[in-house]
């Protein structure tokens, strides 16, 4: 019951009411003190009467902050709703109603009250959706132990299964009580009055599993206490795994990506494959074509290359034939010559 006004003092004035009120009348506030400082001066107040653009009057706007004092309000807000909800059933009626409210709340203090803030691209909510994962299955857990250890329903199972003789609930008041002798009250602990009913008291009931003060072990814990208590943690064990099984299917019926927005993707992821193979393509046939066509120019030089030097041996060969004929033509002419000198001796 404590926790239960715990939760809705919680959920109604904290979030409903304080949150809401913090997150309009910070920024305002903000606001205020920013266009005080900014009329200081007799400069700044001849400004600022004349006409501002629209991003000189956004300008005295509040800093955007960023979104993680919004993501910690929800989180928080999930932690209240989630883990106990078993204590306060009307957690999530309360947190829907704050959240409608704070949708509108938030649209008039992104519009009028902050900056805009810069626009950045995100895959997901990053290390908040793991806490959100955590804080659930945490909730499974405490949930669990909070219906088993909190309510009636495991003692009034157990006793309706094992001990009741016709399988109905009568007698089980009477069997969740235990016997206490009014004698064994310590010095200074008895009731000043015991008489004050009309009749003496011997024997007096209180809520718990004990054996009676008659039993060979008086006032220890009974074999019924710890018979509800194995039942009490193996519904939490069971209860878990129900839980996150359950959880699991829902999880695996309804994906994160809707299926046709799943298609549409694999099919961009295709084009994309497709694009690169045909860019690869082009680049090898490229590739190939500028080998091959360093290699026709490589042979056509080395083809010059031999024709000019068969060129270059044939102009020596004959260089070499027509040297070699001047040189007989020398010879023979100088021969001719001798001849004719011996001839003019002879002849004188």
């Amino acid at each position: 019951m404590e926790l239960c006004i715990q939760l809705s003092i919680t959920m109604l004035g904290k979030q409903l009411i304080q949150n809401n009120l913090f997150e309009i009348g910070v920024p305002k506030l903000k606001k205020l003190i920013r266009y005080i400082r900014s009329k200081r001066g007799t400069f700044q107040e001849e400004e600022r009467q004349k006409k501002l653009t629209r991003y000189e009057l956004d300008h005295f706007l509040e800093p955007f902050g960023g979104l993680t004092p919004e993501y910690m309000e929800m989180i928080i807000q999930f932690g209240f709703v989630t883990l106990f909800v078993a204590s306060f059933p009307l957690a999530p009626l309360f947190a829907l109603l704050n959240n409608i409210i704070e949708i509108r709340l938030d649209a008039k203090k992104f519009v009028t009250e902050l900056r805009r803030p810069v626009a950045a691209r995100a895959k997901d909510i990053g290390i908040w959706y793991n806490i959100l994962r955590g804080v659930a299955k945490v909730a499974v857990i405490i949930n669990a132990f909070v219906i088993s250890f909190t309510s009636d329903f495991i003692p009034r199972m157990v006793y309706q299964y094992m001990y009741s003789p016709d399988g109905s609930m009568h007698g089980f008041v009477n069997h969740t009580l235990s016997y206490f002798n009014v004698s064994h009250f310590q010095d200074g602990k008895e009731p000043m009055d015991p008489l004050h009913l009309g009749y003496p008291v011997q024997v007096c009931r209180y809520k718990d599993y004990r054996e009676p003060p008659w039993a060979q072990n008086p006032y220890e814990i009974s074999k019924e206490f710890w018979a509800v208590l194995a039942v009490r943690l193996a519904f939490v064990i069971i209860f878990q795994n129900v839980v996150m099984l359950m959880s699991d299917v829902v999880d695996w019926l309804i994906p994160d990506i809707p299926k046709d927005i799943s298609l549409q993707i694999h099919k961009e992821k295709i084009l994309l494959v497709e694009v690169f193979m045909k860019e690869e393509q082009s680049r090898r046939l490229l590739l190939d074509r500028k080998v091959s066509a360093g290699g026709n120019h490589n042979c056509n030089r080395r083809s010059n290359c031999a024709n000019t030097g068969a060129g270059a041996g044939l102009f020596n060969n004959s260089n070499n034939n027509s040297n070699h004929s001047n040189h007989n033509n020398n010879s023979n002419h100088s021969n001719n010559h001798s001849n004719h000198n011996n001839s003019n001796n002879h002849s004188c």
